[in-house]
């Protein structure tokens, strides 16, 4: 038996050392470590795309594993060097160069149709050829406003994409995640004509000691005379001594509640601890009117040296807004770490957490916080861990989906999905995949028609979804 029993104690040790010795699997080491940001197949989604031949900071195996090492913090880059054996370093290098060299650049074919449990659902494409969009509006039911984050508005009139994009928008910083974000039609505007941007502004100078222009998110109106952007108003631009050089984490999105007030959000800007700050604006949603001036009852105008347009804090990175258009309850989608991604309903005055509590940990897996709760902060309405790079959100209004009415809709980069919540009193309480792996999806959105349009990042086209068939009323 001591034999048997030795033999088989030489063999575990055997095993164990050779596992321990075995080459590191750069496929899996991705999957766990870069595709939260970088997408399964290395498309891009919070980050850019890792197979388009475009290396902003070195390529080559030691560009490459220098950047894994060391991280660029200022546009959200991580350093894995600790978290990360050189081996291991090195067969993630192996690995994307390897699939960099397989990489197809032609877009997956769109399917003509898609089954949710209630519809059939035709899908259609609006637009494509577009340059990284990010957001869709509608000024009717025959006119889009999008908008492609190096810095250009596009217009769709009955469905074909003007040539030029509109001219004299506001200029951007185009870098990291920075850009044009968002565009908001204004509810009136068959009155006033006004239109909402929202963007990443720059310092035209360098203050002592930065490296860099500091940025923050800045939100201006105007309005589209002759294809030109005119009569330009800045709504909310913040304090610059408040403006972070880092590149990432901008938010942001508009939208107007019933009453005509106007919420953005700006995200952390990747200063976690600022997001509890309420002298600073980011990592926040805030309110205005649509003028630009305060709104009289917001939750800390009378609180000193808090910024009044504050509504709601504790947010990591805000990309989704949404007013409900029967409760008037705002709902907000936010991006978390490595997991914890959140769908929060906002109540003002309320804080959301961030970094005091996360369901997420740190991009190196390492211990973010060691808190889901506290007290007098808000717990999420729905929680994707994984994370799923939760983007665009609105509510289903319109009659081409009515068993829809009421309903959140959620895109997601990483999981090229929309997702349709039911939610009942501020609760979700269902959840369904509507669309899957069509590209990464940067905004969702239910057009004046009642059709849903989906922006998809990779490739830059939206897509129009209509009813085919009510499937349960069929089945009848």
């Amino acid at each position: 038996m001591r034999k048997i029993g030795h033999n088989l104690l030489c063999m575990s040790f055997v095993l164990t050392t050779a596992a321990a010795h075995a080459d590191p699997d750069g496929a899996a080491l991705y999957g766990a470590n870069c595709a939260q940001c970088h997408g399964a197949e290395l498309q891009g989604g919070n980050a850019q795309s890792l197979v388009d031949g475009v290396w902003q900071f070195g390529g080559g195996e030691w560009g490459m594993a220098s950047t894994i090492q060391q991280g660029i913090t200022h546009l959200g880059m991580p350093a894995f060097g600790l978290a990360l054996a050189r081996d291991e370093i090195d067969a993630i290098v192996a690995f994307l160069q390897s699939q960099e060299q397989a990489y197809d650049p032609q877009p997956r074919p769109l399917p003509q149709t898609l089954q949710s449990q209630e519809y059939d659902i035709a899908v259609e494409v609006l637009a494509t050829g577009l340059e990284i969009p990010w957001s869709v509006d509608f000024i009717d039911a025959h006119t889009a406003l999008i908008t492609e984050r190096p810095g250009r508005l596009r217009m769709v009139s009955d469905g074909v994409l003007a040539e030029a994009p509109v001219r004299g928008t506001p200029t951007v910083l185009h870098e990291g995640q920075g850009g044009l974000m968002d565009v908001a039609v204004d509810p009136d505007f068959g009155d006033n004509g006004w239109i909402y941007l929202s963007y990443s502004h720059v310092l035209s100078s360098l203050r002592d000691g930065d490296e860099r222009p500091a940025s923050m998110t800045r939100i201006v109106r105007g309005r589209i005379v002759a294809n030109v952007w005119t009569d330009e108003q800045v709504l909310f631009e913040a304090p610059h001594e408040t403006y972070i050089t880092t590149r990432h984490h901008y938010g942001s999105r508009i939208v107007f509640d019933a009453r005509g007030d106007l919420y953005f959000s700006i995200g952390d800007r990747g200063r976690g601890p600022l997001a509890q700050d309420l002298t600073r604006p980011n990592g926040k949603v805030h309110r205005i009117h649509r003028d630009g001036t305060i709104v009289e009852d917001n939750p800390f105008v009378h609180q000193a040296g808090a910024l009044p347009s504050i509504f709601s804090y504790g947010h990591r990175n805000p990309q989704g807004l949404a007013v409900h258009p029967e409760t008037d309850r705002l709902w907000e989608s936010e991006h978390g770490p490595m997991g914890g991604d959140e769908v929060n309903a906002i109540h003002g005055g309320g804080n959301y957490g961030w970094p005091e509590i996360s369901y997420g940990r740190n991009y190196n897996g390492s211990q973010l916080t060691a808190f889901e709760r506290k007290p007098g902060m808000e717990q999420p309405a729905w929680v994707y861990r994984p994370s799923s790079a939760v983007c665009g959100l609105d509510i289903y209004e319109g009659e081409q989906f009515p068993k829809w009415q009421g309903h959140l809709l959620v895109g997601a980069l990483k999981y090229e999905s929309v997702d349709l919540l039911t939610v009942v009193d501020d609760r979700v309480i269902h959840r369904e995949t509507i669309v899957k792996n069509l590209g990464r999806v940067r905004d969702v959105a239910v057009g004046p028609d009642g059709a849903v349009y989906v922006v998809l990042n990779g490739p830059g086209r939206v897509i129009r979804l209509t009813a085919i068939l009510d499937r349960l009323e069929a089945a009848r």
